[in-house]
């Protein structure tokens, strides 16, 4: 006698061949030319940040699913992008000098930030799918609140400081967002380097300065259907219309700091995002609100990570008030 197993769950039914470890490799794929430029940016130190963050959060991820006798997922590629997003948001401040022993403890930051991310970001709410907020944001979060100095420590590469002329040694050490925070370029009558932001000749976290590359990496994920496109086209034009609204140059809100990294990368995880099309164009919008209120009277000028962290926190809601009708269903009328 055969045995039939029935497998009974509610609809929707959705069925696609994305599987998590193509989607996975494909955002790979798309943030490696913001990679690569970062290894050119910032020199060797930067690819030894970004294998250890890889490295750690990998390692973790297995350690945990062994500890818990849970199948090892680490094949799916979902804790490598993890470990990747997270070392492409830090500093280039926590990069030790390979050739200064003094300087080595700082790379147990960027392990402790994998560890963290993998651990109490992801696996503390029961793993890969459970998890209410994006793991490389907790990981960046705790990171910049245990270790804030480093964490803001920023370096301008190569030729980036050339626009500043005799005022270079004013703004070394800060980034755009920092400066025009400050009042420092309205000070120093400064053009805004619209050039060195969309290319990537600024200073910034590891995979955010260059804005023409995280663009097309966004657009490859739209294409490949790997991210919907409601989610950062919401973000940047709440954005753009809060630059208006605070009298700010909606151009520099754009290009300077996290937000294309954020918009693309970040905001968009399948896990932490809202199902529906409505609640994706209002979490983008949430996300856009929260980050120039923080851009704009907050203490500290970027605030990309720790808006989509509450929006994360938000997705739920958002799926229950956005829910579209069941067909046939009819409302119930008081």
């Amino acid at each position: 006698m055969l045995e039939t197993q029935v497998v009974v769950s509610p609809a929707p039914h959705i069925r696609d061949e994305l599987s998590t470890e193509k989607a996975m490799k494909m955002v790979f794929i798309a943030l490696m030319p913001t990679t690569l430029f970062s290894f050119w940016n910032f020199g060797f130190k930067a690819l030894f940040l970004v294998l250890v963050s890889i490295a750690t959060c990998v390692f973790t991820e297995y350690i945990i699913e062994i500890a818990l006798k849970k199948p090892v997922t680490v094949k799916d590629g979902s804790a490598a992008l993890t470990g990747l997003l997270l070392a492409l948001t830090v500093s280039p401040g926590i990069c030790p000098d390979l050739a200064k022993p003094s300087t080595w403890w700082m790379t147990m930051i960027i392990i402790v930030g994998g560890v963290v991310s993998i651990g109490l970001g992801k696996h503390i709410f029961g793993g890969l799918g459970h998890n209410p907020f994006n793991p490389a944001l907790i990981g960046r979060a705790f990171l910049l609140a245990s270790w804030p100095v480093p964490m803001t420590t920023w370096s301008w590469p190569k030729n980036a400081l050339d626009w500043a002329g005799a005022n270079m040694d004013a703004v070394a050490g800060a980034t755009v967002l920092n400066l025009d925070k400050m009042g420092t370029l309205q000070g120093l009558q400064l053009k805004v380097p619209y050039l060195n932001l969309l290319w990537g000749n600024i200073s910034g976290s590891l995979g955010e300065t260059s804005a023409l590359l995280l663009l097309v990496g966004g657009l490859y994920l739209i294409y490949k259907g790997v991210i919907d496109w409601r989610i950062p086209s919401a973000y940047f034009g709440t954005v753009i219309v809060l630059s208006f609204v605070f009298q700010k140059d909606p151009l520099f809100q754009l290009l300077a700091g996290g937000l294309f990294l954020g918009a693309f990368f970040m905001a968009t995880d399948w896990v932490t995002s809202p199902v529906t099309k409505k609640g994706r164009i209002y979490f983008g919008i949430g996300c856009g609100i929260l980050t120039m209120l923080i851009r704009v009277f907050g203490g500290y000028p970027e605030g990309v990570c720790y808006a989509i962290l509450i929006m994360n926190a938000v997705t739920p809601l958002l799926d229950k008030l956005t829910l579209p009708i069941r067909f046939g269903e009819v409302k119930h009328h008081a």
